[in-house]
């Protein structure tokens, strides 16, 4: 494959890469009204603000599909959680975007958390 045929090559992929972006900043824009581009140059406190609303519509989502509502739609919750993961720190661990205000959830995965000493629960 010569030098000409490699850059066609880059210069396609480079491409299909931006026009993915611009639907997927596009689509977020529509979904939640916050533009991803200005989003991701964020720091500090306007971040987190980003986090906790970002973490209150999946979390709204979540419950949408959990009740089989009709406007609950996969896409969007996958789109909303690539925004959230690309938006959270990379050192952060994984977990619930956005804590339950629900008692019997909350205290569900608050057992789930607890781990035993040893294997036999000692």
């Amino acid at each position: 494959m010569g030098i000409l045929e490699r850059e066609a090559k880059a210069f396609k992929h480079a491409k299909a890469e931006r026009i993915s972006a611009a639907r997927q900043n596009a689509a977020f824009f529509l979904i939640s009204g916050i533009d991803l581009s200005a989003a991701l140059s964020t720091r500090g406190e306007e971040r987190t603000a980003l986090l906790i609303r970002l973490g209150r519509l999946i979390e709204r989502e979540r419950l949408k599909g959990i009740r089989h509502h009709w406007s609950y739609d996969l896409n969007r919750h996958i789109a909303l959680k690539q925004a959230y993961d690309s938006l959270k720190p990379l050192g952060k661990e994984d977990g619930d975007p956005a804590p339950s205000r629900s008692p019997r959830r909350r205290s569900r995965l608050a057992g789930h958390m607890e781990q035993p000493a040893n294997r036999n629960g000692a």
